[in-house]
């Protein structure tokens, strides 16, 4: 299996933090040495483990945040 690299480039916030210290942030990441994405995921206290999340880029944040601005909430 190929390994997964990843070099996280600026921490933008932590939205959550669990009861096993894992924490759910908004950082930009480069994921195998590529273009740095907007990421949205759960890391360990290290930052050596993550769980599932997702990637965006700059347009599918802005269309998020768009999306976000019109609920209701």
């Amino acid at each position: 299996m190929t390994e997964v690299t990843y070099e996280i480039k600026e921490k933008l916030g932590i939205l959550s933090e669990s009861s096993k210290g894992w924490v759910k942030e908004l950082n930009i990441v480069s994921w195998n040495e590529r273009e740095p994405k907007y990421d949205l995921r759960e890391w360990n206290p290290e930052h050596t483990r993550m769980g599932k999340g997702i990637t965006l880029t700059k347009e599918e944040l802005l269309q998020l945040k768009n999306i976000i601005d019109d609920l209701d909430l």
